[in-house]
């Protein structure tokens, strides 16, 4: 295969410049305070709810520019890779894997729509019915935790430019 590649020479994959943002997000979404502070349940569950919800964040804020639209999907095939690797790695094996990705991109393609509406809204309470809907709890749940932190990340980000954002200068 290097010798073809080598004739052929290797295309670069337009995600690659997205690795760094995509490191970032599951970086945000790991910050032990959604678990320790805001009653995140720490399983896969959480896990994947806190992850849909700083990827969402992210998105939400690429949409802000015609120019990034369509990173947005170039960054949307980084989780797909990662989390598709994750079920593999449990076992799942593709008569199944096919399914439980889709329903996991609808899962995230529901919570982007839900988490939109909620940074739109004056407030934190529409955010917070969101965060209520959307994330797994354990404990004590606090949504409005979740959904101050969430507006606070999303502050962040609309805070950098566009070049800073793809720099994941957030994560720094």
């Amino acid at each position: 295969m290097a010798f073809l590649a080598k004739i052929f020479g290797r295309r670069n994959d337009p995600r690659d410049e997205l690795v760094p943002l995509w490191r970032a997000v599951v970086a945000t979404a790991r910050q032990p305070e959604w678990y320790s502070e805001c009653g995140v349940a720490d399983c896969e569950e959480g896990r994947f709810d806190m992850l849909c919800a700083a990827l969402a964040t992210v998105i939400v804020r690429m949409e802000r520019n015609e120019s990034l639209h369509a990173r947005t999907a170039l960054l949307t095939e980084l989780f797909v890779e990662d989390i598709e690797g994750q079920l593999r790695q449990q076992g799942i094996g593709d008569p199944t894997l096919g399914k439980r990705m889709g329903k996991l991109m609808s899962a995230l393609g529901g919570r982007i729509g839900a988490y939109r509406a909620g940074f739109s809204a004056a407030d934190d309470s529409a955010l917070a019915e969101a965060v209520d809907r959307n994330v797994t709890f354990a404990g004590t749940p606090d949504p409005r935790c979740v959904a101050r932190r969430l507006r606070a990340f999303h502050g962040a980000l609309l805070g950098l430019s566009d070049a800073g954002l793809l720099n994941a200068e957030f994560d720094r």
